[in-house]
């Protein structure tokens, strides 16, 4: 969405997967520190094991890079469209493919054979210690402890199919209570939560065009709407409306740290390509709402949150922006990337955020770059130039 917060799958957005070419976005001029290292990756023999692995997906596989050193050490193929996220233990990653979830043992640099077929996969969760998948094409949700993938097969667990298929999203509480996502193909309403049996205990229909889902500290869990977030907590629904009739939140990330969500901004219906320069925060605990200008536009792929809960926005203007939630206010703007624009298609490649612990890790596609930022320090540790210029970036992360 990791020590002490809640880094999840950034996910976010549109999932209906398909095999298409990645195409790359355009890189700016490179803002790196002057103390930054670099290197070149032409090639990799996987060793036997690393540490802390990041994943990163190119057109036709995917590369396995030490996240400490961003020495690519492993390249495997696998064609068609992938996306990655973090499984929920320190060695996998969960791979969407044009069939279905698979799940790469990244520290040993390998696929294994633990996969969930389906149509479309798409939202993965992890949160109290247990890790969701949703795929869209059939509309079932797969339950598993990812403490359960060291055992080399398919996990035990749970599953529940939507009464229609959907774009949708599920996560699963503390307590066993499934949140899940309601809808069809034509639309998406709102959510139900089940109890340990999968019988509805709740439900609300009060969220239009619902996608997306982030948790906040006290285990409020958060979905988007197209008019504003339904947050579930405490056994209840709470809807926290938009300043705006159309006002879209449908990307979301959540830390433990902090009762404040993060999420996009959008206002325009009709836009084939919407490029909002605003943020919303949602605070969980008084169901507030409110807006926060960046000066530049984002991507889905754009937003996170710190180690101590400190809201982050990679902008078009090349800079990660580091938001205080509590405040509303930008505190700094770190040099990332060059500048770069979102493309249309939500396939093709751009400058992509994916945050473990205190370092942010940002790919530069345009440049076939991928670096390593400390976030307390601002500082640009290392850089990488790999063979191809990369799509999605997630790597290992333990916990939820």
């Amino acid at each position: 969405m990791n020590t002490s917060i809640r880094t999840r799958a950034l996910t976010g957005t549109a999932l209906a997967l398909a095999v298409s070419t990645v195409l790359t976005a355009c890189g700016g001029d490179d803002t790196s520190s002057s103390d930054a290292t670099s290197q070149d990756a032409g090639g990799a023999t996987p060793t036997a094991s690393v540490r802390d692995p990041l994943v990163a997906t190119f057109d036709g596989g995917l590369y396995v890079l030490d996240g400490k050193t961003l020495e690519l050490t492993s390249t495997i193929d696998l064609p068609g469209f992938n996306r990655v996220n973090p499984a929920g233990d320190d060695d996998h990653v969960v791979v969407s493919t044009d069939s279905g979830f698979r799940l790469l043992n990244a520290t040993g640099q390998t696929l294994t054979g633990v996969e969930y077929k389906g149509a479309k996969p798409g939202h993965v969760v992890r949160h109290a210690g247990k890790t969701v998948l949703f795929t869209d094409g059939t509309g079932e949700v797969n339950v598993f402890e990812p403490g359960d993938l060291g055992a080399g097969g398919k996990p035990d667990g749970r599953t529940y199919t939507s009464a229609r298929a959907h774009h949708g999203v599920a996560v699963e509480l503390s307590d066993g209570r499934l949140l899940t996502t309601l809808g069809d193909e034509e639309k998406r309403t709102g959510a139900l939560v089940l109890d340990q049996d999968n019988k509805e205990i709740a439900r609300d229909e009060n969220c239009p065009g619902v996608h997306g889902e982030a948790a906040a500290r006290g285990e409020a869990v958060a979905l988007g709407c197209e008019d504003g977030v339904l947050i579930y907590q405490d056994g209840r629904f709470t809807k926290v409306d938009a300043p705006d009739d159309y006002g879209r939140i449908g990307n979301q990330a959540g830390s433990d740290a902090s009762p404040v969500l993060l999420g996009d901004y959008k206002t325009d219906p009709d836009a084939e390509l919407e490029r909002p320069t605003r943020v919303s925060l949602i605070d969980t605990e008084t169901a507030k709402l409110r807006l926060v200008e960046l000066g530049t536009s984002y991507s889905f792929r754009s937003l996170a949150r710190g180690p101590h809960g400190e809201a982050l926005v990679l902008g078009t203007d090349g800079a990660l922006h580091v938001i205080d939630p509590d405040k509303g206010t930008v505190r700094k703007r770190i040099p990332a990337v060059g500048e770069w624009q979102e493309p249309l298609d939500w396939q093709q490649a751009r400058p992509t955020l994916f945050v473990r612990d205190h370092t942010a890790y940002v790919s530069e596609p345009g440049k076939r770059a991928v670096h390593a930022i400390d976030l307390d320090t601002g500082e640009k540790r290392t850089s990488v130039t790999l063979p191809k210029g990369t799509n999605e970036l997630s790597g290992t992360v333990a916990g939820h």
